[in-house]
């Protein structure tokens, strides 16, 4: 009998664009916790939700375990997860009934929990841990079992239904200390079989930080505040060594808030990779304001392939609205030094905060065409609990206040258009991408195979026939509220496909 089953309610089968993309990672903030309490002697078993096709395989796993504690423990490195998406908050509920029938203690922990106890206690949680997670989950567990005679309420960030705000917990510090995550638990060759037949290699999941000090109001940080804790890098170093001996990894992706904010962390990670021979290809998040002096260099030096960037808007009205604390010339300066240095650029790009008209649109457009980042990705406003952007549109938020899945894109508030022109502009920002980017990848030169260059100029065409009827559309949608876009810009022009990038101030 397993004392502690760990599960969590991220299902990629019930997000179709991420299903479809499989680009799989095991939980790592379950991972840590199971580790965590198997340090400390309890015999702990995981439950991968990731790649399940449903909650009916949580209660096969219920049943083969036999656990006296379900654990539903949230990613908290998954953004996905701090979304909140409501197919997998349904999916914790299913799964929490499901542990009570079988009469274990289920206790929670996650951003939706915290944000929406009485739901789940409802749905029979029996706690729910507020906060970062590890050790409150270790004494509630040496309190339930009998380890420990301290009383129920006196553990900080212990939440029960009848007592639901507890006293907060404090911010493990010195991360060095938590033991690696517990790999041995996931179905390692699943995932590699995965990755390389739909990938051609296998790429594994790391973090070196927790937490994040800026204060963008649109961002929730319901597990670790305003706090920022970090890694050594001889720690995360020895981590990539370890992995790199075990597993083999291809790649690495840091999950991460924020990568190397510290002064000459960057630097210091990259001379002790190169010392311990663990060099493997990653993709990190910075912020625009830190990729300066020598980062470029230091990151190539580290083995980065790419760096996703919060650009969100080529309006500064915009980032200034939103608290951002970056200006519109550092996301430029940022992919030109990137890009001199060998190093990718990905944009995260948000539309439909308060305040965004046509020209800010335009603007941000106009910043992707110039920029040339190697990739992005787009999201729409989206107000969670706890930030100054939810307390701002609260009044306005109708029944649906979170998004089914990833692919939503649904506007949850009165923004400045509705939801069918924001969905039509993910299609007229991608598509117009994709022509540009297979442009240039047909410039490319004789180091692109004869086969990739047919196939970058069949999707170059595709594209180009495709988008002005796309923008007619959005054109459309845009008259709805009064509003005309400007006219669809050549791309394809070997001129505009030269177009050079703005220089920073």
């Amino acid at each position: 009998m397993t004392q502690v089953l760990f599960g969590q309610s991220y299902y990629l089968r019930f997000d179709p664009k991420l299903w479809e993309a499989m680009m799989p990672y095991p939980p790592l903030g379950t991972l840590y916790a199971a580790s965590y309490l198997r340090e400390r002697g309890y015999d702990v078993a995981l439950f991968d939700s990731m790649l399940a096709t449903s909650e009916a395989e949580w209660a096969e796993a219920l049943d083969r375990h036999k656990p006296q504690f379900a654990v539903i423990y949230e990613d908290c490195f998954n953004y996905l997860s701090k979304m909140c998406l409501t197919r997998m908050r349904e999916a914790a509920f299913t799964m929490a009934r499901a542990a009570k029938e079988r009469g274990c203690t289920v206790v929670i922990s996650g951003s939706d929990a915290t944000d929406h106890k009485e739901k789940y206690f409802e749905h029979g949680a029996d706690a729910i841990i507020v906060g970062e997670g590890e050790v409150t989950l270790a004494e509630t567990l040496d309190m339930l079992t009998g380890r420990s005679q301290v009383q129920r309420t006196q553990i900080a960030g212990l939440a029960l239904p009848d007592a639901p705000n507890p006293a907060p917990r404090g911010y493990i510090k010195e991360l060095d200390k938590l033991p690696f995550p517990a790999w041995d638990l996931v179905d390692i060759a699943r995932y590699k079989s995965i990755w390389m037949e739909r990938h051609g290699y296998y790429s594994m999941n790391m973090v070196t930080t927790r937490g994040c000090p800026y204060h963008c109001n649109w961002c929730a940080k319901p597990i670790y505040g305003q706090r920022y804790n970090v890694r050594s890098p001889e720690n995360v170093a020895a981590e990539m060594r370890w992995m790199k001996e075990h597993f083999a990894p291809d790649h690495v992706w840091f999950a991460d808030d924020i990568f190397g904010l510290k002064p000459g962390w960057i630097q210091k990670f990259a001379d002790e990779v190169v010392r311990l021979a663990a060099i493997t290809p990653f993709k990190c998040l910075l912020r625009v304001d830190l990729i300066k002096k020598d980062v470029p260099d230091a990151l190539k030096k580290a083995g980065c392939d790419i760096v996703w960037v919060g650009a969100e808007s080529g309006s500064q009205k915009i980032l200034d609205a939103m608290d951002k604390g970056t200006k519109v010339e550092q996301i430029y300066a940022a992919a030109r030094n990137l890009h001199a240095a060998g190093v990718k650029i990905g944009f995260f790009l948000q539309f439909g905060y308060p305040g965004e008209n046509r020209e800010d649109i335009e603007a941000t457009l106009r910043m992707v065409r110039e920029c040339e980042p190697d990739d992005i990705g787009m999201s729409v406003s989206y107000p969670l609990p706890g930030t100054k952007f939810y307390e701002n549109v609260k009044l306005q938020l109708g029944e649906k206040q979170n998004w089914l899945d990833s692919a939503d894109l649904a506007m949850m508030y009165s923004g400045p258009y509705g939801t069918d022109f924001y969905r039509e502009l993910h299609v007229v920002l991608h598509k117009e991408f994709r022509a540009r980017r297979a442009w240039k990848r047909v410039r490319g030169g004789p180091t692109r195979s004869p086969r990739k260059k047919v196939r970058d100029a069949a999707s170059m065409f595709y594209n180009m026939a495709t988008l002005p009827i796309e923008r007619r559309k959005l054109d459309r949608l845009a008259a709805r509220t009064g509003s005309v876009f400007s006219p669809l810009p050549q791309i394809m022009t070997p001129e505009a496909a030269a177009t050079p990038t703005a220089q920073a101030e």
